[in-house]
């Protein structure tokens, strides 16, 4: 494939195929559809009774060389995507109030939480013990609990190295509501 024509892809979406030692890109729309017991699925480049890589399960573990305190972006995610389920008025209610109780507790310190209708995201510190991965999930198993939200198995994290990178997610997360056009500005 020439470089003109993956110049023309860049910006799409790509699956890249090995034949032989050339390296092949091709656009997901263009794949032709599989069809299969459990329908036709379109952009799937890949035959169905391959078996594909399972995706590791990242730690989230604190390291200890990182300072106590650390800012940490959070996105929790909940199943499935594009149902409303955080931002109805007891839920939401419910789930600001459980993310004070342990602000107040000093479980985490949450400098910034933002609901979307199915996700949200956070800027928090952990201390060390127990930790984030245990933290975060005993609280979405309360949440679920007391409100019945469905969450995604994992959740993504991302250490804030610097200030600029807290002044960047601080922005990305107020803005989130505004590029999905929930709202006019962010407040």
């Amino acid at each position: 494939m020439s470089d003109a024509t993956l110049g023309k892809l860049s910006g799409r979406a790509r699956h890249s195929v090995r034949a032989g030692p050339l390296l092949i890109h091709r656009r997901a729309e263009d794949c032709p559809p599989y069809h299969s017991e459990f329908g036709s699925v379109q952009g799937n480049c890949y035959d169905p009774r391959v078996e594909l890589p399972v995706r590791k399960k990242l730690p989230h573990a604190i390291p200890q060389w990182v300072a106590e305190g650390s800012w940490f972006f959070i996105t929790l995610n909940c199943v499935p995507r594009g149902k409303n389920q955080l931002c109805r008025a007891h839920t939401g209610e419910a789930v600001l109030a459980a993310m004070q109780f342990n602000h107040e507790r000093l479980i985490w310190h949450c400098r910034l939480c933002l609901l979307m209708p199915d996700h949200l995201h956070a800027i928090i510190a952990f201390p060390r013990q127990p930790g984030m991965q245990i933290t975060i999930t005993n609280w979405k198993k309360f949440i679920t609990g007391k409100c019945g939200v469905d969450w995604q198995r994992d959740f993504f994290d991302h250490r804030l190295r610097d200030h600029h990178e807290l002044e960047e997610k601080t922005g990305y997360i107020l803005m989130n509501p505004v590029r999905k056009g929930l709202c006019e500005r962010a407040e």
